[in-house]
């Protein structure tokens, strides 16, 4: 009996000293991470709020109108960078495109759950902007975040862009818009919401509709320039109504031997879901030539 209790007791000492070792690991990264935040909320002269879990934020821009509530929609970007040295891991933005969900669901971010961002949207406007102060355990933790390059206990800043827009459609075409004016560019609106420019109309005598299948030399781009799809050999060949809703809009407005170039929004693209190098809610630009068309 006393041998068992014996080893009982040792098994016990153990756990409770790994318990305690692994607290005093994790209060230690508390106290670091801290130091790290309340350093550089200092020489960055903000004026933040801490919340109870150990964040802090501050409303840079309130934005206008009414303050959000969970059960609003709300279209928005994150940038995510290092406090240390100033390295930005992440900017939805970069890629022109967003975040789009209630605000009660806005606590996720890439694979990871971070509750600090619906605490800052709860606290501003539509078009507002907040900076977020992770510590690292309520950022990426110990492990980091890979895919972006984040390096294990990293406390960063996360600065949250709301826009104004309500509706994914009406930001993409405020998003075209600005890329186009950017650019010196000039395209039609056709009432689907897909800008295009026809540099050839083409002279074949097919009509190309929903049903014909065209083949074609393409290349599509995200905003930024990223090439994420292409095929210039003209060996593609597809049908028309299994490609993406931008092109069977305005596709038909060329003939074979047409030249086009399309801007597509998001809801006409991939929409609010990623699809490889494509991040949700991205508003898609590509070049289109039409060899053939069959019907």
């Amino acid at each position: 009996m006393i041998k068992k209790l014996s080893a009982y007791t040792l098994a016990l000492m153990g756990f409770m000293l790994l318990f305690n070792a692994c607290k005093k690991e994790y209060e230690s990264i508390q106290n670091t991470d801290d130091t790290k935040l309340r350093q550089y909320i200092s020489s960055n002269h903000l004026d933040v709020t801490k919340d109870s879990t150990g964040f802090y934020y501050q409303v840079i821009t309130p934005g206008t109108g009414a303050n959000f509530t969970d059960k609003d929609s709300v279209l928005y970007n994150v940038s995510v960078k290092s406090i240390t040295n100033g390295t930005e891991y992440y900017n939805t933005a970069k890629y022109a495109a967003n975040f789009g969900t209630l605000v009660g669901y806005t606590g996720t971010f890439v694979t990871q759950t971070i509750p600090a961002i619906r605490v800052a949207i709860l606290a501003m406007n539509p078009g507002g902007v907040a900076k977020i102060l992770l510590p690292s355990y309520l950022a990426f933790g110990k492990n980091g975040l890979s895919n972006i390059n984040v390096p294990s206990n990293e406390p960063v800043e996360l600065t949250v862009t709301t826009y104004p827009e309500r509706s994914q459609a009406a930001l993409d075409n405020r998003i075209i818009q600005e890329f186009l004016t950017r650019n010196s560019l000039t395209a039609t609106k056709d009432s689907s919401g897909v800008y295009y420019n026809i540099s050839e109309v083409g002279t074949g005598s097919d009509v190309i509709n929903r049903a014909s299948t065209i083949k074609a030399k393409y290349t599509g781009r995200l905003l930024n320039g990223t090439v994420f799809d292409s095929s210039t050999d003209g060996k593609f060949i597809g049908n028309l109504s299994s490609l993406v809703k931008g092109w069977q809009k305005v596709v038909p407005k060329v003939r074979k031997g047409g030249k086009m170039r399309m801007f597509i929004p998001s809801g006409l693209g991939y929409g609010s879901e990623a699809k490889g190098p494509i991040p949700a809610n991205s508003v898609l630009d590509f070049d289109l030539q039409v060899d053939s068309v069959g019907n």
